[in-house]
């Protein structure tokens, strides 16, 4: 029996991508060739880093990103398929923005989340997929990268931590 080919395999196979450790599938499309020196980054870095980093990146419906954060901001473009929910902790406590195209329901192309902020994602329900693409500067390391563990939600936000545990369970690396 032949496998039924979704618009997300679709995607997936035209754009080369592969999975990632938080969820989903992406392809990095841009590092930049020039390099900032760690002198010239916040001391949180510690390292030079390219100046900026894209990639595609694609959830189907019922896949999920877990929540992480990074150590520099990351500007989130949507590009097709059906809006994708971002939730996020930070300080301020809980807060989801919507990705999409629908602006007259208050969906936004595009979004940037802060440094440091724990976020996750997910395709809204009765969603086929959601690709979308990522922009980080300075660019992304895997070395600015860290998942979140459920002591981690616990503890940034514990009015929402048991739910959010439960809806966006921790991943390993």
């Amino acid at each position: 029996m032949q496998q039924e080919i979704t618009p997300a395999k679709n995607w997936i196979d035209a754009l080369g991508l592969l999975p990632h450790p938080e969820g989903g599938y992406f392809r990095e499309t841009y590092r930049s060739q020039e390099v900032v020196p760690a002198a010239g980054l916040p001391a949180r870095f510690g390292a030079p880093r390219a100046l900026a980093t894209g990639i595609y990146y694609l959830l189907e419906a019922g896949d999920y990103s877990a929540f992480h954060r990074i150590k520099a901001d990351e500007m989130l473009h949507f590009y097709a398929g059906n809006a994708l929910d971002v939730h996020m902790i930070d300080e301020r406590g809980y807060s989801i923005v919507t990705l999409g195209s629908d602006v007259a329901k208050g969906e936004t192309l595009q979004f940037t989340v802060p440094a440091g902020t724990w976020f996750a994602a997910a395709p809204k329900v009765g969603a086929q997929y959601s690709l979308i693409g990522c922009t980080v500067s300075p660019g992304f390391d895997f070395a600015d990268f860290e998942m979140a563990s459920g002591n981690d939600l616990r503890g940034a936000c514990p009015s929402h931590a048991q739910v959010l545990i439960e809806r966006f369970p921790p991943r390993g690396l």
